[in-house]
């Protein structure tokens, strides 16, 4: 689906910190990571649950099929 995955480096990210830096400025940068650093979490949590949910309802499912 996604055949293009960019590759960042170093220098790429310099950049947007930079670009972010002019766009934001410095008072606005650590609440933008703070809400930044929390949707992950509450991404990778969700992931979490959901894989327990599967892997919950998979073997039932295996075993009643």
């Amino acid at each position: 689906m996604f055949g293009f995955i960019p590759n960042f480096g170093a220098t790429e990210l310099i950049i947007i910190l930079v670009l972010a830096l002019l766009i934001f400025g410095p008072g606005k940068l650590p609440e933008l990571g703070k809400g930044l650093g929390r949707g992950i979490k509450e991404f990778k949590n969700a992931s979490k649950e959901l894989k327990a949910q599967v892997s919950e309802v998979l073997p039932n499912e295996q075993e009643n099929g």
